[in-house]
């Protein structure tokens, strides 16, 4: 019967004959033919379509455009790709990346394997002794601003290049190294004692001799290690024995897949049935392990036992293995180590943090560079007017020195200053309290962020399950009315007399079945409800376990199961948290799972009795099939049950008939409930036995094996009786969806990134509001090579406005073909879904959006499994959550609450990258406008390369008199933080990145040269007899001019600005009494220079105010409409 079934739904389309037709040859033939296919163009619009003809145009750009790489490319930044390659290369052949490559592993023999294996150390350190000075100093040195302070600073050892004294070059350059060398070596300090904390944990190694305790670190392949309950599992092993007597054990992997439920693994038989923990050593056997890789999911492996005759074969699956970063969760395990260190799941799934450089940075030193060119340039300008006389190369050089003040050391200084005052003002924020900032060096980046990529499980919801629905096609239960179920479950068990357990349930339970089997009899309320609960109570992969009393004795009689089983400790274990929410509510209306094993399990009722079951048959839940079945026998009747439960896609045909089941479902959906179908079917001894034998004959066919089994179980699915629809609510993170909204009014993309199923993904983006109401939802087809690819990507193609739902499997297989087309189709969704995502396929996304958009792009996560998508983003945010600290301390910014994320972008981003934008501006405004007084000064004395102020006017103009109004522009704000959340539109002009761009920078530009000249001429102008009061005019003029720019760039007043600028006033005011090798004493206390000062301040300053104001008047920015 197997055989028949087809292996692929075949497309039936008449009018696009020629596109189908080959791509159906692709899609059965056993590898994909690249020759077919790329004839056969991925379709750019609707019209291609019914166009018959290869269109070449649109194949895949990133393949059609080779770039023309001539001399242009060079200078323009082709050198750089050169030497980065270059660079490459040469660390390449110092690593030498070994090949990784399957192994043989003999258990508790490390000394015979046969290649030299990784040590097991964990390693997040950047640096090491030797590298750390010369990594930090080329992490500073490569930004074109800092190399060029130390050039200069370099050239003031030369005697003819020297222009003024060594300090003023050395001591601010100085202080920035300093202070980057001292934060780098705490962050390096505080990385160096948590990796040696995770490397000196100790654990219990099995010997020949007997136990002895080994450092995590020193764990080779091959050893046997014991793991107890609640701890870490050091390595990746395959799992040989347990203290559990079935020989499973539950573990949690919520650092690795980011999943809470905890999963089951199983035992290698042949090691849990031997005697005692020490025959491991008596037996010759031995693992072999396929190569180490990526996938967490799977795993293929033989174990061999060879002192018997015959050899002993078992196959090892996933199931079967413990990856390292995991923890036991129940009993004691112990396992063989096939994999260390570097070659872990876990670590092959984490990517190394990056040195992250925020677009402000990256935009001031663009801006630094065209600053250059125009000092060069004007350095050039000097020398040809001067006639290239005498030593013209070296006065070229004097005149670079001069006019080095063009670019401001202190820039960088009052930059890092601010980023750490933005740090301080989140962290001391009362509306997101525990908020922590990790990274100082960019906040501004939380400004400028287009695309939000987030996690689902404890990010966006709670990962606590509550029943909320109990649906019987008439009736309709809710949580309010769950008592009611409640005293029908005590009624149902009440009719019996309650005698001592076991048989006695019969009286009951067969009148019931007896009136089943007559379609025609209409059940009553109270019998419909008590087998929906049954069904609830026995169909599932729950185990009870009993904290108190674990494992204490062998065999639980009946009378010390019954005071075990009124324990308080119970808790559940299942692979998935509905499972558990589901078994503790039939807990809660009175039916109880006290028991389980892997043949039976047990219910205890109300009034106490206990009901056993023999189980039977198990089939497991699969994303493929969406549903899982069990068969029991109770024990007290003898009747077998096939009981279902499973997604309404899948169970809606297996049921018989109804008109209620579409319908609620979809009611259940839109209020974001997880729906299950139960249903149930009596098997007679001879209709199971019938199927037992199909189903033997079924597994042991070496052909198609699975799709035979699965048709044998389709054969009893038929005509099954509907019993009750449910709905499972997985709890939101508290102001969730207004969240959402928000962001995605201030047009921000949201991508959901999930390690869970398909059908929870989706409902949890319904739920969570990240898909609106009224928006489609595509749900791309599982697909395996480039034909189905090709298919699915056009049927995408046609689709307008709706949200995009896809695997991690089909994704991998669109990017390996149609990365282009892929990216370029997602990125037009409103919302974009995928699930089942592994750790290094979340960072791989965070990457293609980087490499294919150019935006921002910010990674949210609270496990250990974001690590990778966190570390990979432009910035990333970790959440404190149930999953463990791993996320929070691997990120950027660190937050207590996913709606946090809210005002920390509108709010905090928005000032940071505003602030940040206008002092960069303004420190270079400070530097231009001195320049251009020193071009004007050198050109009327005859182009002499003669500083206009010397050695302490310079080092006071940079620091004591003008340092304190510049720096206040941090605490300036354009908007009210209420508003920025009122009118979160106001973030999309931020990602624009107007606020700091050429045309911004050259509005500056000209208001330097404008000043810098009326200054200088103004004094030139109106001095008297001595060349001294034109040092003191100028300087003068020029103080006041730039605590009046600070007054007119400023938006909103603080109280420290007003502080900060009588300050400087005061300062200069007081050092002038000292100044008297620059300023003659009798001058300024005259009236003359009081109003040639006022005049010259006046002239520079006024037009500027005039202008602003007129262009606040008739031109108003976007948020001062909003704030009138």
């Amino acid at each position: 019967m197997a055989d028949s079934i087809p292996l692929n739904p075949v497309r039936k389309n008449s009018k696009r004959g020629p596109y189908y037709s080959s791509a159906r040859l692709s899609r059965y033939s056993p590898e994909d033919e690249p020759s077919n296919l790329d004839e056969m163009p991925l379709m750019m619009s609707e019209e291609g379509f019914e166009n018959d003809e290869s269109d070449y145009q649109t194949l895949p750009r990133a393949r059609v455009s080779q770039r023309q790489r001539g001399l242009g490319w060079f200078l323009l930044g082709g050198w750089k790709v050169l030497c980065g390659s270059c660079c490459d290369c040469l660390a390449h052949i110092c690593r030498r990346k070994k090949e990784l490559k399957a192994r043989t592993v003999w258990l508790g023999c490390p000394e015979k394997c046969e290649e030299k294996y990784p040590k097991n150390a964990i390693k997040n350190q950047k640096y090491n002794i030797f590298t750390f000075v010369p990594g930090v100093l080329y992490q500073q040195f490569k930004f074109f601003l800092n190399l060029y302070f130390l050039v200069v600073a370099c050239s003031q050892f030369v005697p003819s290049l020297k222009i003024g004294y060594l300090y003023t070059y050395w001591a601010p350059l100085g202080f920035v190294l300093a202070v980057t060398v001292v934060r780098e070596a705490v962050d390096e300090m505080r990385r160096y004692q948590r990796d040696k904390e995770m490397n000196s944990q100790l654990y219990s190694k099995l010997t020949v001799r007997g136990k002895v305790q080994v450092k995590s670190s020193d764990i080779q392949v091959g050893d046997l290690i014991i793991v107890d309950k609640n701890q870490r599992i050091p390595a990746d092993m395959i799992f040989l024995r347990t203290s559990e007597k079935n020989g499973s054990c539950f573990i949690r992997t919520d650092q690795l897949d980011g999943e809470t439920d905890w999963k089951l693994k199983v035992a290698v038989g042949c090691t849990q049935r031997l005697p005692a923990v020490g025959d491991l050593f008596s037996i010759s056997a031995y693992v072999y392990a396929q190569r180490p890789q990526l996938d967490i999911h799977s795993f293929e492996g033989n174990f061999t036992r060879e002192d018997t005759d015959p050899q002993i074969n078992e196959s090892l699956s996933i199931e079967n293995t413990l990856w390292a970063s995991t923890v036991v969760a129940s009993g004691t395990v112990i396992g063989v180590v096939i994999y260390t260190g570097k070659e872990t799941r876990s670590v092959l799934n984490t990517s190394y943090a990056k040195n992250k450089v925020g677009l402000l940075d990256l935009e001031l030193n663009r801006l630094t560079k065209a600053l250059f060119l125009a000092q060069v340039v004007l350095s050039v300008v000097m020398v040809a007017l001067q006639g290239f006389v005498g030593p013209w190369f070296r006065n070229l050089f004097r005149f670079v020195v001069l006019f080095s003040y063009i670019i401001p050391i202190s820039l960088r200084v009052n930059l890092d200053m601010g980023k750490s005052a933005y740090g301080w003002m989140i962290m001391k924020d009362e509306n997101i309290p525990g908020t922590v900032v990790r990274t100082s060096t960019i906040p501004e980046e939380l400004g400028r962020l287009v695309y939000l990529l987030t996690d689902k499980t404890g990010t966006l919801t709670q990962n606590e399950m509550i029943f909320k629905r109990l649906h019987l096609g008439t009736v309709s239960y809710g949580t309010d009315t769950m008592d009611e179920i409640q005293s029908h479950i005590i009624q149902s068990y009440a009719q019996v007399p309650s005698q001592p357990s076991n048989g006695n349930t019969s009286g009951n339970t067969p009148s019931r079945k007896t009136q089943t089997s007559g379609p025609k009899v209409r059940k009553s309320v109270s019998s419909r409800i008590h087998e929906a609960v049954k069904a609830i109570a026995l169909c599932h992969n729950v185990t009870p376990v009993y904290e108190s009393h674990a494992g204490v004795n062998g065999e639980t009689e009946s009378a010390e199961a019954d005071q075990d089983f009124s324990d308080d400790n119970r808790t559940y274990q299942a692979s998935s948290p509905d499972e558990v929410e589901l078994v503790r509510w039939t807990e809660s209306v009175g039916l109880t799972l006290v028991n389980r094993d892997l043949t039976s399990l047990q219910l205890k009722t109300p009034s106490g009795q206990i009901l056993s079951f023999y189980i039977l048959q198990i089939f497991p839940f699969t994303s493929e099939s969406k549903r899982m079945g069990i068969i029991v026998r109770e024990e007290s009747t003898g009747d077998i049950t096939f009981y279902m439960k499973g997604a309404d896609v899948a169970m809606a045909s297996i049921v018989q008939y109804n008109d209620w089941l579409e319908e609620e479902c979809g009611n259940m959906a839109r209020e974001g409930l997880r729906t299950l179908v139960v249903a149930k079917k009596s098997l007679s001894e001879e209709q199971y036995q019938d199927f037992e034998n199909r189903y033997n004959q079924a597994k042991l066919s070496i052909h198609d094996r699975a799709l035979k089994v699965a048709a044998v179980v389709e054969s009893l699915e038929r005509e099954m009786e509907l019993l009750c629809l449910t709905g499972v609510e997985d709890q939101l993170q508290a102001d969730v969806r207004p969240t959402l909204e928000l962001l995605r009014n201030a047009g921000i993309k949201i991508w959901m990134l999930t390690g869970d199923k398909l059908e929870t993904a989706t409902c949890i983006a319904k739920s969570s509001h990240l898909v609106s109401r009224n928006q489609d939802i595509h749900v791309f087809k599982p697909v395996s090579n480039r034909g189905e690819a090709h298919l699915e990507l056009n049927a995408f193609r046609r689709k307008h406005d709706c949200a995009l739902v896809i695997s991690g499997d089909s994704l991998e297989v669109c990017l390996r073909y149609y990365e282009h087309e892929f990216v370029e189709l997602a990125c037009q969704c409103p919302a974009v879904v995928c699930c089942r995502c592994s750790p290094t396929q979340k960072a791989q996304i965070v990457t293609l959006l980087q490499q294919h958009t150019a935006n921002r792009t910010c990674a949210i996560g609270d496990g250990g499994n974001d690590v990778s998508m966190i570390q990979a983003a432009d910035c990333g945010i970790g959440i404190e959550g149930k999953e463990g600290k791993q996320a929070s301390l691997a990120a950027d910014f660190s937050i207590t609450q996913f709606k946090h994320i809210g005002r920390l972008l509108m709010v905090h981003g928005r000032n940071s990258y505003k602030r940040s934008a206008a002092l960069g501006q303004f420190v270079m405004h400070r530097g231009m406008i001195i320049s251009a007084m020193q071009a004007v000064f050198s050109s009327v004395f005859f182009f002499a390369s003669v500083p206009l102020y010397q050695g302490f006017l310079m080092v006071g103009y940079a620091t004591m008199y003008t340092m304190f109004p510049v720096f206040s522009l941090v605490l300036d704000q354009d908007v009210k933080p209420e508003m920025a959340l009122l009118y979160p539109e106001l973030y999309k002009d931020l990602t624009k990145g107007r606020s700091l761009s050429f045309k911004t920078f050259l509005i500056w530009v000209l208001i330097s040269v404008y000043q810098g000249g009326i200054l200088m001429y103004g004094a030139l102008v109106l001095f008297e007899s001595e060349f001294v009061h034109v040092v003191a005019i100028s300087f003068t003029a020029l103080i006041l001019t730039e605590l009046l720019m600070v007054a007119l760039t400023i938006r909103t007043w603080h109280w420290l600005m007003v502080v900060a600028e009588f300050f400087s006033l005061g300062c200069y005011l007081a050092s002038l009494a000292f100044l008297n090798e620059y300023f003659d004493l009798s001058f300024i206390t005259t009236w003359p220079f009081l109003w040639k000062v006022s005049a010259i301040t006046l002239v520079s300053c006024l037009p500027l105010y005039i202008i602003k104001y007129l262009k606040r008047k008739f031109s108003p920015p976007s948020y001062s409409k909003l704030s009138s």
